[in-house]
Order: C-alpha cells, then structure tokens, then sequence
C-alpha cells in the first residue's frame, strides 16, 4: 500500500456557484451503494471506450469482470489506466463521483475468492471478478 489517500476536487468552472467538494467518505459511500458504474478505458489505436458494468467493493478496491477477448479486457491489458464514474444522475442537484486510477488483474484465487462470495449473494446476481480498480476505491 502506498499510502495514496483519495481526495476530492471540484472544477468551479463546471459547478453551481455555490458547490462545494464533498467528503471522501460521501464519494465512499455512493460508490459502495451504486448499482452500476461507467467504466472507461482507451483502445490501443487510443480512441476511448465506455462501458456499463456491475461491480463489487473488497478489500478497498472495486472488482469487475471482463472476458480477455472482450472489448474492455484487450484494453486493459494495453493500457491499466482508468475512469470510473457513477453518481445520482441529476441536473440541479446531487452527488457525481468520478475516480481515476489503475486497473489491476487479480488472478490469485484468495484474492478472487472475497468479491466472488460478495457478487454471488448481491441482489445483482453473480458476476466472477478478474479486475480492480485499487485505491482507496479508485488508486493505491
């Protein structure tokens, strides 16, 4: 761990006059109660690609799936950084949450074994898990 601690930051340029950044235990918390996330990677020829996907906080990462053939997997594998977005959706009000960092492959079965249990018992049904998003929730 490299002791990166999260913070936020607002973009006063973009925001109502009177926003403000939040804490990062309210980013925490929307991320720990999303149902669904934005993931974006860049493809190898460096255009960029958004997908939906369903994750599961462990171990103070995010964990996904993709398939090594898949779209996201083959841009992973070319480039490991990262934007995930999620938040509330809303024009005038509310809370957005955007996190950049690194993707990391987890191919250790222990490691594997903590989200899995989470995504299997999630109302979202079971996804197996081969990637975080490390840090905070985000970078490490």
């Amino acid at each position: 761990m490299s002791g990166f601690e999260p913070f936020a930051e607002l973009d006063t340029r973009y925001s109502h006059e009177n926003a403000t950044a939040g804490p990062w235990s309210a980013a925490k918390e929307l991320l720990t109660r999303a149902e669904m996330y934005l993931l974006s990677t860049v493809r190898p020829d460096g255009r960029p690609h958004v997908t939906p996907l369903i994750g599961v906080g462990a171990e103070c990462a995010l964990h996904f799936s993709t398939g090594a053939s898949e779209r996201k997997g083959r841009n992973l594998a070319a480039n490991p950084e990262v934007v995930l977005t999620t938040g509330d959706n809303t024009l005038s009000e509310g809370i957005d949450v955007v996190v950049e960092g690194r993707a990391e492959r987890v191919t250790d079965g222990d490691r594997l074994n903590r989200p899995a249990r989470l995504v299997a018992t999630c109302p979202r049904g079971p996804h197996a898990s081969s990637w975080a998003g490390r840090g905070g929730l985000g970078r490490r």
